[in-house]
């Protein structure tokens, strides 16, 4: 799952967690351990409880245990179907699952109990967003924002959603409207500072450096930021953030081979280059880019036979990968 799915995913859960129904006066204060044991006991006495089914189904996908959620939230719609809350719930455990399917059966049947929902309109636009309905999700969607027009989820989805559709403009426009509105929401700095890296504006050093201040570890933002530097060949700047994403995560495939790629194009140090590429490759053996890239390596360092044995490498993966041919055929 991508971490924009995440994202959506959590989301999805706290709504529904808002969402319950019965509570008791003490509950606020307990942990999901002791709610989990006094519901067992109260559901032990009463198995057709409705209500402690309900809260049931969300302490245990609060804890991960979804397949038992699904039991407990299906008997409570069956025993209650009329229930908006139930419903939300249901639509939550499934998308949990990633069974998206009957995630939206569950909020179909919400919005027939409640067509204006805000909340269930804003779930059927996260559901239809995961499962890539791009123009259904912009419809749920519209509907939360012509309700609130400044609904944080609803606007980064339909912003996300136009970025991913090619209408630039328009996702621009809305993921501005976030971060002018919600300055501490890290994903919208995010996705608008990997949109301006795409377009190679200088916009995109101000929106990632944003987002790293309000997450450190954003592999995602320090990724882009970096190759940003390197494309505008500030190459000492995208070491550096190549080395703190490898600080986050010592195997990342592409951060290995982008500081090799750095010192074959334009530092001509082949030797690092191939010590880069080859700790690229350990992270990820079928990475054809490090393979053929550290054959050139080899190539330049006259380092034939190894520079050979790469491009075969990087053949048997795909065999019409024009760099590698290209290398054999200057070996040959």
């Amino acid at each position: 799952m991508n971490r924009i799915a995440i994202h959506l995913l959590a989301a999805a859960i706290a709504l529904g967690c808002m969402s319950c129904g019965h509570r008791t006066g003490t509950e606020g204060a307990l942990t999901d351990g002791e709610r989990l044991e006094a519901l067992d006991f109260r559901l032990e006495k009463h198995p057709d409880d409705h209500e402690a089914l309900n809260e049931r189904a969300a302490v245990l996908l609060n804890l991960g245990r979804v397949s038992e959620a699904i039991v407990d939230i299906d008997k409570a719609v069956y025993l209650e179907p009329q229930r908006l809350d139930y419903r939300m719930r249901q639509a939550d455990v499934y998308f949990a699952t990633g069974n998206v399917d009957k995630s939206y059966r569950a909020l179909s049947e919400a919005e027939k109990l409640a067509p204006d929902d805000k909340e269930v309109q804003l779930k059927m636009g996260e559901v239809m967003f995961y499962s890539r309905d791009y123009d259904r999700a912009l419809v749920c969607l519209s509907k939360v924002t012509e309700q609130e027009p400044d609904n944080r989820a609803a606007l980064f989805m339909k912003g996300f959603i136009y970025k991913e559709m090619g209408d630039t403009a328009s996702a621009v426009t809305l993921l501005n409207k976030v971060c002018d509105l919600y300055p501490d929401y890290e994903p919208a700095f995010e996705e608008l500072g990997i949109l301006y890296s795409t377009r190679n504006s200088p916009m995109a050093v101000e929106y990632l450096n944003t987002a790293l201040r309000l997450e450190p570890s954003n592999t995602n933002a320090i990724y882009a930021l970096a190759m940003y530097y390197q494309q505008n060949k500030m190459y000492d700047e995208a070491e550096s953030l190549y080395r703190r994403l490898l600080d986050v995560n010592a195997n990342s495939t592409d951060a290995w081979h982008n500081l090799g790629y750095i010192e074959l194009m334009y530092r001509n140090d082949y030797e690092r280059a191939i010590e880069h590429f080859t700790r690229a490759i350990e992270a990820d053996g079928t990475s054809i880019e490090a393979l053929t890239n550290r054959g050139c390596a080899y190539e330049l360092n006259n380092q034939r036979h190894l520079a050979k044995a790469d491009y075969e490498a990087a053949l048997a993966i795909d065999p019409g990968f024009g760099p590698a041919q290209e290398g054999m055929k200057r070996l040959q």
